[in-house]
Parts: structure tokens; sequence; C-alpha cells
């Protein structure tokens, strides 16, 4: 199979260019190169910007593919150039979605690839539907060969997945935790949700590739392992070696007294219970079973960064963030109670 990958070295993509080289797949990987230091052995490079549609043409001129995967495209333009660049060049394009795509608030928690599409809170969510609506559109008029995939939140060895963090990543979070002091969980912390590990992710994604019965479909690729996220924050600390200190703060009050973007990332996405039916994906892929557990994934994962200080960013903004938000909450229950 000769598959082309746009991006390539992201939490999901990482894990598939390496079990897909592991199955001696010719892959090329079109992006910048900035980030290309860790590939293994076997990839084929294309250095461009992809946002350059000249250069790419290209370089792509005398290619054909079997697959080609685009892992950043979040906007309708980038979906409409990549129709521009493929089509007739490859057997089946796979667009990259998000399972925050699904309607927000959910009427029924169980998810399946029949829940509508409808995210008010979150315009990252509301363009990744536009995006599925012209693929769909293309493949509906042209025949353009689209398989949709819908990710849920899906994390590997680089960072420690969390619902609050601020914008330099979650190590924040967990330094807070090495230090003995209270960390937030929104809400009370009892809402389910799935973890999925990137190497799970790969083995779906890859079943889906030049699979002809996922032509002309959506599917999401998730765990079927649900938690809440008490026990998320309860399995992250333990493998730290320290107690929780938990301080649960509603989502709305959040996303009011934050610069980050909590309204989308949280009351668009992370404050909603989720469980997702992945039965389409296992008849597409009978062989698909998600087989890490969170609280082996997390171990993998907090062993990784522990020992690699260049993924322990500090943010010390959203550390005295955190600091005023709980003191506040302190200082209202001292008001009501005194």
């Amino acid at each position: 199979m000769r598959a082309l990958f746009i991006g390539g070295t992201g939490t999901i993509s990482s894990a598939i260019t390496k079990q897909l080289l592991e199955k001696g797949c010719e892959l090329y990987l079109l992006n910048r190169g900035t980030r290309n230091e860790d590939l293994p052995a076997g990839v084929n490079i294309l250095k461009a910007d992809i946002n350059d549609e000249e250069q790419v043409a290209k370089l792509i001129e005398n290619l054909e593919f079997d697959v080609v995967a685009d892992f950043i495209a979040f906007e309708p333009s980038q979906v409409e150039r990549d129709y521009r660049l493929f089509n007739g060049k490859t057997k089946q394009f796979m667009y990259i979605s998000s399972a925050s795509a699904y309607q927000t608030p959910l009427s029924d928690y169980r998810i399946t690839e029949g829940t509508p599409l409808s995210n008010p809170y979150w315009e990252y969510s509301r363009n990744k539907i536009a995006c599925e609506e012209y693929l769909m559109k293309q493949y509906r008029e042209t025949g353009f060969p689209i398989t949709i995939v819908r990710p849920s939140h899906t994390y590997s060895e680089r960072s420690i997945p969390l619902g609050v963090h601020g914008s330099k990543g979650t190590w924040q979070v967990a330094k807070r935790m090495l230090e003995n002091k209270p960390v937030i969980i929104h809400g009370d912390g009892t809402s389910l949700w799935t973890m999925t590990h990137n190497s799970d992710f790969a083995k779906g994604f890859i079943g889906l590739m030049g699979n002809i019965h996922a032509i002309g479909e959506s599917v999401h690729i998730t765990s079927d392992e649900t938690v809440t996220w008490n026990q998320i924050y309860e399995v992250i600390a333990d493998v730290l070696g320290v107690k929780l200190k938990a301080v649960h703060v509603s989502s709305e009050f959040l996303a009011a007294c934050s610069k980050e973007d909590y309204r989308g990332g949280l009351l668009g996405d992370k404050a909603n219970s989720v469980v997702f039916d992945n039965s389409k994906l296992k008849r597409l892929v009978p062989e698909f079973v998600a087989s890490t557990r969170f609280d082996q994934g997390i171990r993998q994962t907090i062993a990784y960064i522990l020992t690699h200080p260049e993924h322990q960013t500090e943010d010390k903004e959203f550390d005295s963030w955190c600091d005023k938000v709980i003191h506040a909450l302190d200082a209202a229950v001292r008001n009501i109670t005194e």
C-alpha cells in the first residue's frame, strides 16, 4: 500500500505512522519538516507547506496513492484545497474530523455515527462539521472516495490527558499534584468520558485504510472503556504517588473567569457525558480491540514525561489562576457560613 499523510507527526498520526512502517507500507509524509527528528526509519518525506498548493501539486505530480489522509485540516477552505490536489490521485481520502462534532448537548449519552452533528459552543467543531459536509458533497456528486474518521480524546506518551489545563499543556496540573496542591476538576467529576490510547486508535485507523466498505462512511474510533473525571484524576495522582486534592468547580464558572476557551473545550466537549458505540468500526474492522486500559496507558505516559524534561513545560499563569479560583471559592463559602 502506498499512503500519504498530511502531517504525520502529531499525537494520533505518529502512532499510525509507526504501525504502518512495521507492516511494510510505502508511507509518505507531507509536512514542513519541523517535527521529523523522531520519525522511524523508512518514511518518505515530502517537505512542503500544504498551504502552498502550487508547490505541493508539483511534488505529487508523478505520484498516485492508495490512501491520502489529512490530519491537519480544520476549515472548509483546507479540504477544498485537498480535493483540488488529490481528486483522481488517490483511491481513498481519509479526513480526520472530531467526535466533538456530535450533538452538544446530547439527547442521548450513547453516541453512534447516526448521532446528529451540532455544536453551538465550539467553532472548532462547527468547522469540522462544515469540512465533513463539503467532502460528503464531493463523494455524492463526483465520487471522491472519502472516509471520515472521528477521534475523541486520544492521548500518547507526550502529554497527560486532562480536562482543565492552560495553554502550555497539562504538565502544570501534574506539578501541582506533586507539590501537594489542590487541582481543579470541572463539574462534580462524575460525568462519563472516554480516553483512547493512540496505539489503539492506530489499529482502527489502519483497518479502515484501503477498506472498500469504508468509502463514503463516517466512523469514530475510541476505546470501549468509560471512566469518570474523578477516576481519571485519581489514576493520575496514584501513578504520581500522591494523594489527590480535588476541587470541583462548575464548567460555567470556569468558562466565565478564564481566558482559555473553556466554553468550547468544556461546555462544548468535556463537560458532557459520552459513551461511544463502536459497533460500526467493529463491523468494518472485525479484528479491532482497544487493548490499552487507561490506568495502563497513563503509567506509560507519566513514566515517559518524568524522564523527558522537555515535556515538563511550566505554566505559571495557569498555576496562579488555579490558586485564584480556589481561593475565590473558599472565600465564598466563608462569606455564606460566617
